[in-house]
């Protein structure tokens, strides 16, 4: 009888999960030309114009500098955004009523939304860095890859929490502008304002003090430290905090889905 649970669970799980993925798959004038065209400007215009006035930071140019933040970014904004709107949207429709009624466990329901999510953060995040490693190499120099297990582990782990936030915020949501509020005035500011254009030995002793406080900094200096083998902030350290903050997300995302908070009237 267990074996027959574990293989209808298993079942459901990778039916939701190819579910997820496909729906954004099938649509890539949404998922993925976007983020090509926002970062060909940001690399434009912050790495390429504005770098020749910067010079070099930790003694690299400009614009390789930026690069590992703006892969954060594209990662996190389409990781929270996936699965945000898959929730809200599933909600809003009612069709979300077809998974609680499945065999499908809680654990197995909130997985296969956050790791379809996750997929199109890193999807999207692969896009970005390829994007930059196109124009650096181009117009200054390779682009190094000092530690590449890093680099797939912050990765991974970054778009793992943010998808599992965003089932947080698609449960939260009672409308669509709530999802635009959560994405563009909250997630992008802590993204900007988190050492993604500038060294956190550029701003005063408070206002670094007060940047810590920001997780993005530990999630940009992580990415960093995997292309360059450059942080000013304890790699190791930050990735431990990072999966213990997903973790705990995940784990809250059980228990609501579990309570039905949001998807039940």
């Amino acid at each position: 009888m267990s074996g027959s649970v574990r293989s209808v669970d298993l079942t459901g799980f990778y039916t939701l999960t190819k579910r997820e993925i496909l729906r954004f798959l099938r649509r890539p004038s949404n998922t993925f030309a976007p983020p090509f065209i926002t970062n060909v400007l940001y690399f434009s215009v912050f790495g390429v114009i504005l770098g020749e006035r910067v010079g070099t930071i930790a003694g690299v140019p400009y614009i390789l500098f930026i690069l590992p933040g703006l892969v954060v970014l594209g990662a996190v904004s389409n990781s929270f955004e996936n699965a945000s709107f898959s929730i809200f949207h599933g909600r809003w429709n009612e069709y979300i009523d077809e998974v609680l009624t499945s065999p499908l466990s809680y654990t197995g329901m909130v997985w296969a939304y956050v790791l379809s999510a996750a997929t199109r953060g890193l999807l999207v995040g692969g896009l970005v860095a390829a994007i930059g490693w196109g124009i650096v190499s181009a117009l200054f120099q390779p682009v190094p890859l000092e530690r590449p297990l890093y680099l797939l582990g912050f990765l991974l782990v970054i778009t793992l929490l943010f998808a599992s936030l965003g089932v947080i915020g698609g449960l939260l949501a009672n409308d669509f502008d709530d999802l635009t509020v959560m994405n563009q005035f909250i997630l992008r500011p802590l993204v900007f304002f988190g050492a993604v254009f500038y060294s956190l030995e550029d701003l005063t002793p408070l206002l670094r003090d007060v940047s810590l406080f920001n997780p993005m900094v530990y999630m940009v200096n992580g990415v960093r430290y995997g292309f360059l083998g450059v942080a000013e902030v304890d790699p190791g350290r930050s990735f431990l905090v990072l999966v213990a903050m997903t973790a705990v997300a995940a784990a809250v995302d059980v228990a609501l889905f579990s309570r039905g908070y949001g998807l039940t009237e």
